[in-house]
């Protein structure tokens, strides 16, 4: 069993974090709550890539279907008319696509969180992955407003800043996966690891 304080999380940067100049504040902020970034890397992802890094599975592509539909229910809006589409797999398959595009569309920066309860502490931080309803004070309330609604009527991903892992395991996987057999740093850090 690992040590709470060196549990590890995968947090990516995604494009508009990359272009809105965020990387130093995101990374600062998981800094001031004595996690520390214990690998770190600027890179272009391709295509193949990121599709690997998303599901591929039926079910998943269909929840991305199902809150599509949500939103649009939400809001009073047609959905086949905006969409073309009522089936939920065909407009989740449509969504995974604007999420590759965004996903692609700029470097992103991938880096490894360490530290007490990293994963659960990252979303914290992070806030909620939608921006318009992320609390002030996390990184996506404080700098992004981005809506479901907005994005799927540009036909577009939403643009949230950045991914962290949402459990263990999952950020187990991602690590492997993005870093493979890069280094993962091991230091201590003045007043934390004392």
């Amino acid at each position: 069993m690992v040590n709470p304080k060196e549990e590890r999380s995968y947090v990516m940067v995604k494009p508009d974090g990359v272009r809105k100049g965020l990387v130093g504040e995101i990374m600062q902020r998981f800094e001031r709550r004595d996690l520390k970034i214990v690998a770190l890397e600027m890179f272009q992802p391709t295509t193949d890539q990121i599709d690997s890094h998303y599901p591929k599975d039926e079910k998943w592509i269909t929840r991305l279907g199902e809150k599509t539909k949500s939103t649009y229910d939400k809001y009073g809006y047609d959905l086949k008319a905006e969409l073309g589409t009522d089936d939920l797999f065909a407009i989740g398959t449509q969504v995974r696509q604007w999420i590759l595009d965004y996903m692609t569309s700029a470097p992103l920066v991938r880096m490894v969180v360490q530290g007490l309860h990293a994963v659960d502490v990252v979303r914290k931080i992070t806030g909620h992955t939608i921006p318009s309803m992320a609390d002030m004070g996390t990184i996506r309330g404080d700098f992004s407003i981005d809506s479901p609604l907005l994005a799927n009527a540009e036909k577009r991903a939403i643009m949230n800043l950045i991914h962290a892992s949402e459990t263990p395991e999952e950020a187990e996987h991602e690590i492997n996966y993005w870093f493979g057999d890069k280094p993962i740093f091991n230091y201590k850090r003045f007043g934390v690891d004392d």
